[in-house]
C-alpha cells in the first residue's frame, strides 16, 4: 500500500485513531513578492494555458510559489520534490514536496520532515487530503516526536487549504487561499514558515 491509496481523511482517521477538527492556525504575514517574481508570474498567466494539465499547475504555479518562500528559509530548512518516505509498508511513498529540518550531513540526506505539500490530481481534494494526512501521520512516526505539530497543504494551484497534525488532531484550517491573489497565499506560506521556525527553536 502507499500514500496515494488513501482516498479520503477519514480512511486515514480509522487506520489510525486521528480526531479531525475544524481551526483556523494560519494568517497572511506581511512580505512582499519580489519583482521578478511578480514578473515572470504575471508573464505565464498572460501567455501560457497555466491550469492546461498537472504538469503546468505544478511547474508555473506551485513550484515558483513554494521555492519564493523557501529562499528566505534556506540556512534552517531543505526543500525537497518528489523524494521518497519510508515508515512501513503501509506508510510509505513519494510527496509532490517536502519541508524538511535543514540536515548537518548536507543537502542528500532527509531529516525531520515538517511540511508535505499534496498536488490535488484532478482537482480531487478528498483525495488529495486521505494521502496528505497519510504522509503527515508518516511524518510523524518518522521524527519519533508526536507532540511537534507537521503541516500538510493541499493544492491544485488555483485553491490551497492548510491543516495540521498535532498528536491524535488533525486540525483542517477555515480558511482557504486561491491564486487570484497570489500575495496572499506567498503570505500564508511566510506566516506558515515562521510559526514552524517558532516551534522548532523556542525553547
Amino acid at each position: 500500500m502507499s500514500f496515494s491509496e488513501f482516498k479520503s481523511i477519514s480512511e486515514v482517521q480509522k487506520a489510525y485513531k486521528i480526531k479531525y477538527e475544524d481551526g483556523l492556525f494560519i494568517s497572511e504575514k506581511e512580505v512582499a513578492l519580489s519583482q521578478g517574481f511578480i514578473e515572470d508570474f504575471e508573464f505565464n498567466k498572460e501567455n501560457i494555458d497555466i491550469f492546461s494539465s498537472e504538469a503546468s499547475r505544478s511547474e508555473l504555479i506551485i513550484s515558483p510559489l513554494l521555492r519564493e518562500m523557501y529562499k528566505n528559509h534556506s540556512e534552517k530548512y531543505s526543500f525537497w520534490i518528489q523524494k521518497s518516505i519510508v515508515f512501513d509498508a503501509v506508510l510509505s511513498g513519494t510527496p509532490d514536496y517536502i519541508f524538511s529540518k535543514k540536515s548537518s550531513l548536507g543537502k542528500t540526506v532527509l531529516e525531520t520532515p515538517i511540511v508535505i505539500v499534496v498536488e490535488a490530481k484532478k482537482n480531487d481534494f478528498e483525495q488529495g487530503w486521505g494521502q496528505c494526512l497519510a504522509e503527515l501521520v508518516a511524518s510523524q512516526k518518522i521524527n519519533e516526536n508526536v507532540e511537534k505539530p507537521v503541516y500538510g497543504i493541499v493544492t491544485d494551484g488555483n485553491l490551497w487549504q492548510f491543516g495540521r497534525l498535532k498528536i491524535d488532531i488533525f486540525t483542517k484550517n477555515e480558511k482557504n487561499y486561491t491564486i487570484d491573489n497570489s500575495s496572499r497565499i506567498y503570505g500564508a506560506l511566510e506566516f506558515l514558515a515562521n510559526l514552524i521556525e517558532q516551534e522548532e527553536y523556542s525553547t
